[in-house]
């Protein structure tokens, strides 16, 4: 089994302490020095951070961009995600308390906070930068948050958007398998969509090719005329195979499917393969994960539950 030892620092008593695999089998851009193997498994570690808030742990994926500051220096401000900063919500006052535009925000917003915090005592080193920004139409904006050169991550992006905004019918039919079923009216020809979304991305790089990378986006969708879905998913590209990895990443999904629905998970798994299957290729994008789109079979506050037990 390979392994490796992405966080130098950690202590025993640190979920994310993965162990090192020989030295003759590291590739030569392996980010650190790497100790002989101690029994456990690094990768099985790091995807064990990875993989789910509600397991207790949490998520390392593909890196993001850096984003860049409207102004130039918010994109300066770093700092360490040490506590749960006061979060102050995009929504739109008129966006009732109760809401599922205002529940959905403030809970990933929770999460964010919680990833970012907990990223960045893994990591040891670098910080996330906070930037929050508003849109041009003065309604919604989001929260991007980047940490780059760290001892444990190259780069690692998690970032939170609230969007107000008016679709094109045609653009509504790319976005969502039913099209303008979804709308919740008919509607003229050329008529265009009153919408809300809001979601949470992220996408984590690893320094070490033995740790795989890991990417999530989780959403709310609704139309001005009370229609809504919820839509995510959580995906694992790894440079070297590890099964037990591959095992305790889909293990855990389908823990959390199979909780609320049977047969979830299967049905969810096959839609992530249709979805980051490379079709020139004729190949998928890494080892899967878990898909979802147009999803309202259930009361809102049960996606809701569920969508929160993914991150």
């Amino acid at each position: 089994m390979l392994g490796l030892r992405i966080a130098p620092h950690a202590t025993a008593a640190e979920p994310a302490t993965l162990t090192a695999s020989p030295a003759h089998l590291r590739a030569p851009w392996a980010a650190a020095p790497v100790p002989p193997a101690d029994g456990s498994s690094l990768a099985r570690g790091a995807t064990a951070l990875a993989t789910s808030m509600a397991a207790g742990v949490l998520l390392a994926g593909r890196a993001a961009g850096k984003r860049r500051s409207r102004g130039g220096a918010a994109a300066k401000l770093r700092m360490r995600a040490t506590a749960v900063r006061e979060f102050e919500s995009m929504c739109i006052d008129s966006d009732a308390s109760d809401s599922m535009r205002r529940k959905f925000e403030a809970t990933i917003a929770k999460a964010q906070e919680e990833i970012c915090r907990k990223v960045a005592e893994l990591d040891g080193k670098a910080e996330f930068s906070y930037e929050r920004y508003e849109r041009d139409s003065g309604k919604g904006g989001g929260i991007a948050r980047v940490l780059t050169d760290g001892d444990v991550f190259e780069k690692a992006g998690v970032n939170l958007s609230v969007v107000y905004g008016e679709m094109p019918q045609e653009a509504l039919r790319a976005a969502t398998e039913r099209g303008t079923d979804r709308v919740g009216k008919k509607l003229e020809p050329g008529e265009k969509v009153p919408f809300f979304a809001c979601g949470l991305s992220s996408v984590m790089h690893p320094k070490n090719p033995f740790c795989p990378t890991m990417h999530f986006n989780y959403r709310y969708f609704e139309t001005e005329y009370g229609v809504w879905w919820f839509g995510g998913g959580t995906d694992i590209t790894p440079s070297y195979l590890d099964e037990e990895d591959m095992k305790h990443f889909h293990g855990t999904y389908k823990e959390i499917c199979e909780k609320y629905e049977d047969g979830r998970y299967a049905k969810f798994k096959e839609w992530a393969d249709r979805y980051f299957r490379i079709g020139h290729r004729g190949e998928t994008r890494g080892l899967g994960g878990i898909f979802f789109d147009d999803f309202n079979t259930d009361s809102a506050e049960r996606h809701l539950e569920f969508s929160t037990d993914c991150l």
